[in-house]
């Protein structure tokens, strides 16, 4: 058991914490979803995709999933909920082009390690909540 006082003293930053986590993850996939859109296309990104097995229209699904995952999640639109799927995305791309490269990022092709990170922090957000200065918080967070 936790604490009362120190539960109660964390109180007020948990709050801002989980906002600062929201917003960076946010950010980070639409740093994300811009690398795939500006530098290597849409297309390239298509035909990545294709190189892989994937469909390559899939390719455009996680494009759009990203921008507005990412905006949901800077904005506070749900962002418990968006959390999820952001996640499942995250473990898609261990179990299709991370996972076989080993765990560290650095190794050719990108390891695992990342993405691995990315979604225990959006799980960590979808079980912590919305944070402060949400727009829109899930119900269960107010």
């Amino acid at each position: 058991m936790v604490c009362p006082t120190l539960s109660s003293a964390l109180t007020p930053n948990a709050a801002y914490a989980l906002t600062l986590q929201r917003v960076v993850l946010g950010g980070l996939f639409l740093a994300h979803a811009g690398l795939k859109l500006f530098v290597f296309t849409p297309a390239g990104t298509a035909a990545y995709f294709q190189s892989i097995g994937l469909p390559g229209p899939l390719a455009y699904v996680t494009m759009a999933v990203e921008i507005l995952g990412g905006l949901a999640l800077i904005l506070g639109i749900y962002a418990r909920i968006v959390a999820l799927p952001l996640a499942v995305l995250l473990l898609g791309t261990i179990a299709t082009v991370h996972g076989a490269n080993g765990f560290f990022f650095n190794n050719t092709g990108g390891g695992w390690e990342y993405p691995a990170f990315w979604a225990l922090s959006l799980i960590v957000l979808a079980i912590g909540g919305d944070g402060a200065l949400a727009l829109r918080p899930t119900p269960t967070n107010r």
